[in-house]
């Protein structure tokens, strides 16, 4: 139920229709209403009195509710009755991070379409919380918001891991599920933490005082806003295929166009160095019986925007890289014989392409038209390369404030936890940044032991352009040292991410993982949770002997040989390194290193070939020994 300005009751966004309460804890309804006057509440056959605080505020504390529903929450104050319906009690989870815990089910149709089609689950459910931030204090309450359960339609905007882990939960226990939806795509871990664990780093001191400057936010919003404006502006004007007769009609003339094998990256072409737009052309032949039919026009990735179109007909447009373009054809537009497609692709700040070893094919019914290979290409604008944005919300404790601090009523059972890749460019710190925001985490929710359980991130190398250094393999290492405090719990996913996508579509493998630890640390189960995770070494005969925890049954490998292992001296020069199972240990040696001092493995962006597993199926994670 909203809540009207005529209203005496208020209530938080949280407490209204269709919410669900975390079962067995002592769960807190508040609101704000008429100072000194009483207000009763009714919920479960027992009634709850309290009179409202001199600041205006109320609580009422349900203890150790039992799962189930609907219920009804009615409340009686300053002769007004509110009523809030469809309560279930079951498990409340806060799902947190940057974009890989953003990403919706409806990025990840290529491969779950068929599964979550006319998914109907009412006893899951989402709260989306707002993205607000605030550098000058931590906001007391949300502002909007309410409770979805999966339905047909809506499931398409669940938080894919959100989904994923709470079908797998639900599937098994039948308890209802919450999900507090509190992600943000970019965001680093300096965002997601308090003030005053925030001033231990002094690298963020000069950033927050200058984000408290309200007119130098505005400022820079409102120029940055001009700017672009202008910038597109200037784009469209200079665009060659936009004038007169435009490139994008059907029937535009692409004798003088240049031929270009797609996918393919524009580093080494005379493409790499255009900021602006290029035009691509590609006949396809279109058979009549699918001729008229409604299709999708699968276009792998673009870097980094594109206008897509199809016969002259705008389809599609995207307007930055990371998105996989999956446009909807009309019915109608596709016709027997030839048929062209036109894509305008838009290089903002980088260097652009057609990402390689992606999907790129027409679909009409269940029949599929490759559309990779040769296609035709014209220079439509060359301009300046647009300046980067300033995202506040990527900013030091802006969405702690915003997006966490509202949250703390709320009693939940844990958190669960994707970020890191926007730590990569300065990882050095970023153990103790992680470990902030947990230990502000569990003050906020006074839980000292509160569950939370993360996702290492996975590999990702764009092109295969490994760098010198590993802003990844560091993140990962402080991700695994993390394991070290309590109630925490690491999905390692190198072998499901994509080295040509930041956000690799399988979400379900990762849900599934996560919800391996919270199946036994929550629901009492015995499973091994994790693959084999590096504890410590030894050193004998020139040889590092290596040990684990989560080996579960066994270390196993797959392939012939183990990968990715390497070794150094003194000097700290590492080399590749032989590496084999020795029962519940891994002996490591390579014949230029007599004296073993550090070993290391699966250490690089995209560590492709590392094949270390218990035989529960489960991959090492990466590591470097101390």
């Amino acid at each position: 139920m909203k809540n009207s300005n005529s209203s005496k009751i208020w209530l938080s966004p949280l407490i209204s229709d269709g919410m669900v309460l975390q079962r067995g804890s002592m769960v807190k309804i508040w609101g704000k209403g008429t100072v000194a006057k009483e207000l009763k509440l009714t919920f479960l056959g027992k009634e709850y009195n309290t009179l409202v605080r001199e600041d205006g505020s109320w609580v009422v504390e349900l203890n150790e509710l039992k799962p189930g529903g609907p219920h009804d929450i009615v409340i009686y104050h300053d002769d007004e009755e509110r009523r809030i319906s469809d309560i279930l009690v079951g498990d409340v989870w806060v799902l947190a991070g940057q974009s890989n815990m953003q990403i919706p089910i409806s990025r990840t149709l290529d491969l779950f379409e068929e599964e979550v089609k006319g998914a109907n689950n009412n006893k899951i459910r989402q709260f989306t919380v707002p993205m607000i931030y605030d550098f000058h204090e931590p906001i007391d309450e949300l502002s909007d918001g309410s409770w979805v359960p999966v339905t047909p339609e809506s499931v398409y905007n669940f938080s894919a891991i959100g989904y994923f882990f709470s079908k797998k939960i639900y599937d098994k226990y039948q308890v209802p599920i919450g999900l507090l939806w509190t992600a943000i795509g970019g965001t680093p871990a300096e965002a997601w933490i308090s003030e005053g664990s925030l001033m231990s780093f002094d690298r963020f001191n000069e950033i927050l005082s200058m984000c408290k400057d309200d007119s130098y936010v505005q400022d820079t919003i409102n120029n940055e806003n001009e700017y672009n404006n202008n910038w597109y502006h200037e784009l469209h004007e200079e665009d060659e295929g936009l004038k007169d007769k435009p490139w994008y009609d059907h029937e535009c003339n692409d004798n003088d166009w240049r031929d270009i094998q797609l996918p393919t990256s524009f580093r080494g072409t005379e493409l790499e160095p255009i900021r602006g737009s290029v035009w691509f052309r590609k006949d396809i032949i279109i058979p009549e019986y699918l001729a008229g039919k409604e299709g999708k026009l699968v276009l792998g990735t673009v870097i980094d925007a594109d206008d897509t179109y199809i016969n002259g007909v705008q389809i599609g447009s995207t307007g930055y890289l990371y998105p996989p373009r999956r446009y909807k054809i009309p019915v109608g537009l596709l016709k027997a014989g030839k048929n062209t497609i036109t894509v305008r692709a838009v290089m903002t700040q980088n260097i652009g392409g057609f990402v390689t070893d992606m999907p790129y094919f027409i679909k009409v019914e269940e029949e599929q038209i490759p559309i990779s290979g040769a296609w035709k290409y014209k220079i439509g604008a060359i301009i300046k390369p647009q300046a980067p944005t300033t995202f506040f919300q990527y900013k030091p404790t802006g969405v702690y404030n915003g997006m966490i601090y509202p949250l703390r009523n709320y009693s939940i059972t844990g958190v669960l936890w994707y970020q890191g890749e926007a730590n990569t460019g300065n990882p050095y710190d970023y153990k103790d940044l992680f470990e902030a925001v947990i230990n502000d985490w569990r003050k906020l929710w006074n839980r000292e032991k509160l569950p939370f359980y993360y996702v290492q991130i996975a590999n990702y190398c764009p092109w295969r352009l490994e760098p010198e250094v590993s802003g990844c393999a560091h993140v990962r290492e402080a991700q695994r040292q993390i394991m070290k405090l309590p109630n925490t719990g690491m999905a390692v996913i190198i072998d499901v991410g994509m080295y040509n996508d930041l956000h690799p579509w399988d979400k379900k493998s990762v849900a599934n993982r996560l919800a391996l630890w919270a199946l036994n640390d929550v629901y009492g189960e015995n499973h091994v949770c994790s693959g084999p995770i590096y504890n410590h070494m030894t050193v004998e005969d020139n040889k590092a002997k290596l040990y684990f925890d989560y080996i579960g049954s066994g270390l196993t490998l797959k392939g012939d040989k183990l990968e990715t292992f390497e070794i150094c001296g003194e000097d700290g020069a590492f080399y590749a390194a032989e590496a084999v199972i020795e029962e519940d240990s891994i002996i490591v040696s390579c014949k230029k290193i007599l004296k073993p001092q550090r070993v290391r493995y699966a250490w690089a962006d995209n560590p492709d070939k590392a094949n270390l597993y218990n035989k529960e199926g489960l991959p090492a994670s990466p590591f470097i020994s101390d």
